[in-house]
């Protein structure tokens, strides 16, 4: 009797392999081009098309997040139980949160100071207008117990959601077995979130060329000549970050070779660059993260937690910049207490930023503990989509380094997975959100 396998189908036709990254630059390449055409030759269909489909792919990925958020950090409180030194490493997670998140808000403050973005602008106190709502400390700490179970989800309030799941996670520990069956149905709906949300990602490159475009279309090349010298440090105080501090880190904090990590966490740090969303990455960042030899119950804590807490981008750069920005429009002078205001609202209230496109919570919550007028808001609006871009890709490489370093101070970093880490061709993508179903192994013969 022989012993045959089946051969494995052969592939058929021709497919040139293209890396995420080159599909999504493409797509900025067509929003670009699209968007000078369509506001140069006022192509008023044009314009509305480019409008509906960057509309409709952050639509898609806000659809996703309020369960997703949910459901992320309630299965991440029960991985815990799964870990060994589970409170250190939570304690260690949140130390290096603060630490980055000082260190890239004084790498704002010296920009800031020494760029000063708001005197060569021609922007006036007139072009400035008060939001609908300014954050503050009282919002910002009473804000976070919901009212009620349904508002946070409808209103789309992760802060409230956090604090929900992180309640359903901690009794779902204290219960034990009897509440086994809601554990099983949230991963099992978690999963179904991930895979849902692979969907969307792969509509990137399309949404990508929707968003560049209608920002060229609402603003023009005109807007970036007030803000030329803000953009600037914004990108570069998020460069100095993402490819300086965070090398650095990992060089000499961690013993680990730095190409390595933007080689495992680049697929999660190219999207959140595109769709503008932290928690809208958040899957991609986790799976970024176990690549790079992160143990997989402590990843599945580390970085939802970080999607909604760490926010080196909007929430310690953003803020310190643009507070420097507003005060020199207003002609008010900041002192070294509000320096140290600033940097004290970057670390401990980025909380509030939410993980969503945009930092005006942040920045409304600066201003307001500053006392700096809340129509400054309104001037840093137009440029905003511009600049998330670059925050949010900034975010999210940190919310995947500091796992990363805590797993080498800790020792529990797989080292082999990390020296073997490389990015994601599209065609590989799929494995971020779904793990190979395991195949069902031939029934052994029956004796003779």
């Amino acid at each position: 009797m022989s012993d045959t396998t089946d051969p494995k189908p052969a592939k058929t036709g021709f497919r040139i392999p293209v890396p995420f990254w080159a599909q999504v630059l493409l797509g900025l390449v067509v929003g670009l081009a699209l968007g000078f055409v369509a506001r140069t030759y006022d192509v008023a269909w044009l314009a509305t098309t480019l409008d509906k489909v960057g509309g409709i792919f952050i639509q898609l990925l806000k659809l996703a997040v309020a369960p997703l958020v949910f459901f992320a950090i309630m299965v991440s409180i029960t991985n815990l139980r799964k870990v060994n030194n589970a409170a250190r490493l939570a304690g260690r997670t949140l130390l290096w949160f603060m630490i980055t998140s000082l260190i890239a808000v004084v790498i704002g403050l010296v920009i800031g100071l020494v760029s000063n973005p708001g005197s060569g602008s021609h922007l006036t106190a007139a072009d400035g207008a008060k939001p609908d709502h300014a954050g503050s400390w009282l919002d910002f700490l009473t804000g976070i117990i919901p009212t009620d179970v349904i508002t946070p989800f409808t209103e789309l309030n992760v802060l409230q959601i956090v604090f929900m799941a992180v309640v359903a996670g901690v009794a779902v520990l204290k219960i034990g077995a009897k509440a086994q069956p809601i554990l099983t149905l949230s991963e099992s709906v978690l999963e179904l979130l991930q895979k849902a949300l692979w969907w969307v990602i792969l509509l990137a490159p399309i949404g990508s060329a929707g968003l560049i475009g209608r920002a060229i279309v609402q603003y023009g090349w005109d807007l970036l000549g007030n803000y030329a010298t803000f953009t600037v440090d914004i990108y570069v105080g998020c460069a100095l970050v993402l490819f300086g501090v965070y090398p650095l880190l990992l060089a000499t904090v961690a013993k680990l070779n730095p190409l390595q990590f933007f080689k495992g966490a680049w697929p999660a740090i190219q999207l959140a660059f595109v769709s503008r969303s932290s928690v809208g990455t958040m899957p991609v960042t986790q799976q970024s993260a176990i690549r790079l030899g992160v143990p997989k119950d402590y990843a599945s804590f580390a970085v939802p937690f970080g999607a909604t807490t760490k926010m080196d981008g909007c929430a310690a750069i953003y803020p310190a910049i643009s507070a420097i920005f507003v005060a020199e429009i207003f002609h008010l002078s900041l002192g070294v207490r509000e320096y140290l205001l600033i940097a004290f609202v970057s670390v401990i209230g980025s909380a509030a930023t939410a993980g969503l496109t945009g930092a005006t919570v942040m920045l409304t919550l600066t201003l307001s503990t500053l006392g700096l007028p809340m129509e400054g808001v309104g001037l840093l609006l137009a440029i905003d989509p511009i600049l998330d871009m670059m925050r949010t890709a900034t975010n999210v490489a940190g919310q995947a380094l500091v796992p990363v370093l805590v797993s080498a101070r800790e020792k529990i970093l797989d080292q082999a997975k990390y020296d073997n880490a490389s990015a994601s061709a599209i065609d590989d993508l799929e494995s971020v959100y779904s793990e190979p179903e395991p195949q069902p192994q031939p029934a052994a013969p029956a004796a003779a």
